[in-house]
This record gives C-alpha cells, sequence and structure tokens, in this order.
C-alpha cells in the first residue's frame, strides 16, 4: 500500500517537471512567433481538449489516480519530444 503511494507521488513529482519543461519549450516558440507558434497554440489547446475527455472517461470507467497520472505523463513526454525535434 506504502508503494504505491509513493510511486504515485513520484509519478506527480515527474508530471511537474516535465510539464514545466514543455511550458518552457511552448513559450520560447509563441515569443518567436511566426506560422509555427500559431499552429502549436492550436495544436495545445486541442491536445488539452481532448486529454481532459479521455481523463474523464478514464475516471466514469473506474481508472486509478496513477493511471491517469501516468497518462498524462505520456502526452506530456510526447509533446517534449516532439517540441524537442522541431
Amino acid at each position: 500500500m506504502l508503494f504505491g503511494w509513493w510511486k504515485t507521488g513520484l509519478d506527480m513529482a515527474m508530471l511537474g517537471l516535465e510539464a514545466q519543461g514543455v511550458i518552457v519549450q511552448r513559450m520560447a516558440m509563441f515569443a518567436l512567433g511566426g506560422p509555427a507558434a500559431q499552429v502549436e497554440a492550436q495544436l495545445m489547446v486541442t491536445e488539452k481538449i481532448m486529454a481532459a475527455g479521455e481523463t474523464a472517461l478514464m475516471l466514469a470507467a473506474g481508472a486509478s489516480n496513477g493511471k491517469v497520472i501516468r497518462s498524462y505523463r505520456r502526452k506530456v513526454q510526447a509533446n517534449a519530444r516532439r517540441l524537442s525535434r522541431g
């Protein structure tokens, strides 16, 4: 039981750190402006709406907090990889 809480806490901390990295990458892109920044802004809003809907469905289906957090981490990590390439 204690290990589960420890893992969830660690996942939450990592999610916070990873999300901050994505925010920094996006803010730098937005500061430069241009068409790429506009596309990223639209993609960001769409992704957030989709992620919220997916989370609502996961919770309605009885998913654990840990599963929801891991799902968000996968999305944030994918964004970090995508933004670091461009």
